[in-house]
């Protein structure tokens, strides 16, 4: 069963020994974030800072930061359980007789539980403070690195209503803490936020009301990072992979719902007229994003529950606390990808790449230009089009092996033909692109060349030991002391 919300996980990490205690005290401003590098960067674990410099309220950080941590938040021991019930509940089609109905009956109890569930109160709200009452810098928020512009909220789940459609969303923003009552609202370009907000101004401007969860069960956090189609409700992604759904109260001050379990909420606006410089910040790129000018969220009430946790993230030069929740999205979308394109055999998106720099994808080739086809397909979704560097090879190729993709490519490819570059939309954090959202990508086909794509020589074997070597050698191998 999933976790009723981050206390339950924090036990089952601490029962695992998984979760290591810190009694001194820390300061939030950027000691917590060096210890957190650190012990990320050597594959530790969760850290909870029990007494933080000018605060009374524990921190917790990289708790989400190993497969292993990743597979007791979801529940599994593996992404390839998630990855079967994706592809069970899609492969749906209209029952013929009685078994059939039959077998959609748990399939139908699946989605049942995937629907979030309003209550009238939760542990969120056993303390509420309304205007006069409550000041953000109360919280113990981190500063991550010297050159940031200030402390920044890292791992808020933004809960907005899309002012055309009435539709929820749920994403992860940063937000810069201006003052007691304001922060910064990251809505980069791309992300529904933004595009709710520009939903907003277009119907004539005003306040969008905006609820945002801080600390919540592992899976709904983890929802709000996975990268799902605009109607979809990544709370009803998070009852699907909970198996029973997330319960949802309505804020105090504002028409949006949030998590009642969640430790601490806060409420309030942003208005569509407003901006203010939110930078520099040390960025999961591994160099800091630039200031620029983002909405600006104003706090008008926080509740909390009795003795809450803070639970936050740092980002920066990989490997760390990211790394391991977009492996898990890259697996369990796998079967997604695959439904869309049945020539998949699998992807990687190395740690390196930071996610949104390099996709390595093997397909069956099937005709020429096969791989090309891909780079373009994959550039047609929605999150995926700002993947910098698309590589394909063949089905034979691990895709996780660097070393084998990088000796087949460079093996492969004659770089005039087989490079391909195109201009489009690129990730808001792109400091190389020529213009800010805008530049191009490089797709490269490391496949066999056919001679349907002009390749008349003849394509060499790879080498290869005999069979008949390969096991009189396995019989001397005890004999040879190696």
């Amino acid at each position: 069963m999933a976790y009723q919300d981050l206390r339950e996980f924090i036990s089952a990490l601490e029962k695992r020994g998984l979760l290591q205690r810190i009694r001194a005290e820390v300061a939030p401003e950027l000691e917590i974030s060096e210890i957190a590098d650190r012990v990320s960067k050597r594959g530790g674990p969760a850290l909870l800072f029990e007494n933080p410099r000018g605060s009374n309220i524990p921190v917790l950080i990289n708790a989400l930061g190993s497969r292993e941590r990743m597979h007791l938040a979801l529940g599994v021991k593996d992404y390839s359980e998630i990855a079967g019930r994706i592809v069970e509940l899609t492969d749906v089609k209209s029952p013929q007789g009685l078994i059939d109905k039959l077998k959609m009956v748990p399939r139908l109890a699946d989605i049942g539980k995937m629907f979030p569930k309003i209550v009238k109160d939760g542990p969120c709200k056993e303390r509420i403070l309304k205007e006069g009452e409550f000041s953000l810098l109360n919280l113990p928020i981190i500063k991550c690195w010297p050159e940031d512009g200030g402390r920044f909220i890292t791992m808020p789940l933004v809960f907005t209503k899309n002012p055309l459609t009435g539709r929820r969303n749920c994403g992860m923003y940063r937000m810069q803490v201006y003052d007691e009552r304001t922060t910064g609202m990251h809505w980069q370009i791309h992300k529904q936020g933004a595009q709710h907000l520009r939903n907003l101004k277009r119907r004539g401007g005003g306040r969008l009301e905006v609820g945002v969860a801080i600390g919540a069960d592992p899976i709904t956090v983890f929802s709000a990072i996975m990268p799902l189609p605009d109607e979809i409700d990544e709370m009803m992604v998070a009852g699907f992979l909970r198996e029973r759904p997330v319960e949802m109260v309505k804020c105090e001050t504002v028409d949006v719902e949030v998590p009642a379990n969640a430790e601490i909420v806060l409420e309030g606006y942003v208005d569509t007229d407003e901006r203010r410089t939110e930078g520099p910040f040390g960025d999961h790129t591994g160099y800091y994003t630039l200031e620029d000018e983002f909405p600006v969220f104003h706090v008008t009430c926080i509740t909390h529950r009795k003795k809450p946790i803070y639970q936050t993230t740092i980002v920066g030069k990989p490997p760390m606390e990211d790394c391991w929740m977009g492996e898990a999205i890259e697996r369990i979308f796998l079967p997604l990808m695959q439904r869309q394109f049945s020539e998949v055999v699998d992807y990687h998106m190395p740690f390196a790449g930071v996610f949104h720099n390099m996709m390595i994808v093997s397909i069956k080739k099937n005709y020429p230009g096969h791989a090309r086809k891909m780079m373009n397909a994959i550039w047609s979704l929605p999150q995926a089009q700002f993947t910098k560097s698309i590589i394909v090879v063949d089905d034979d190729t691990d895709v996780r092996d660097l070393n084998q993709v990088a000796w087949r490519v460079l093996n492969n490819i004659d770089p005039e033909r087989d490079i391909q570059f195109m201009l489009g939309p690129v990730d808001q954090l792109d400091h190389a692109a020529r213009l800010p959202n805008y530049g191009s990508k490089m797709g490269i086909d490391g496949t066999r060349k056919w001679k349907g794509e002009g390749f008349t020589r003849t394509w060499p074997k790879e080498l290869e030991m005999s069979e008949e070597i390969k096991q009189r050698i396995d019989l001397l191998w005890p004999k040879l002391g190696l």
